[in-house]
């Protein structure tokens, strides 16, 4: 697709520290932006290799699950970054004429990240 610039992936508090500081609904402006953007591009980098062989990926996600559990971050947020990324990626292959259809197959990379997010707070409730 398009060569994105990757950045580290910024550890927000660790999920053992999760605070009301940290919540998304109590960033400022500023802080949800550049939290956003953050979790946008480590995000896209997920979308582009999951369909590949990579040892490292499942760490990313785990890294990338946690971010958004310890922030606190909207599911519709998470829709809303990810049906961003994929019609950024569609217009791109329409500019290089190619077919978009594959994009449909990125869904699952949807279903998979709300699963682990979804084990993450069923393990974080006390018995």
């Amino acid at each position: 697709m398009r060569n994105i610039q990757r950045q580290p992936l910024k550890m927000f508090p660790d999920v053992t520290n999760k605070n009301s500081n940290s919540f998304f609904s109590q960033m400022t402006t500023a802080d949800r932006q550049a939290l956003l953007q953050q979790l946008k591009l480590d995000y896209s980098h997920i979308l582009i290799n999951y369909f590949t062989p990579n040892a490292a990926l499942p760490e990313k996600i785990d890294k990338f699950i946690n971010a958004l559990f310890c922030a606190n971050i909207p599911v519709p947020q998470i829709i809303e970054m990810h049906m961003e990324l994929i019609d950024e990626f569609s217009i791109q292959l329409k500019l290089e004429g190619r077919n978009d259809d594959t994009l449909l197959d990125y869904r699952l990379t949807l279903i998979d990240i709300l699963a682990h997010l979804c084990e993450l707070y069923r393990r974080s409730i006390p018995k």
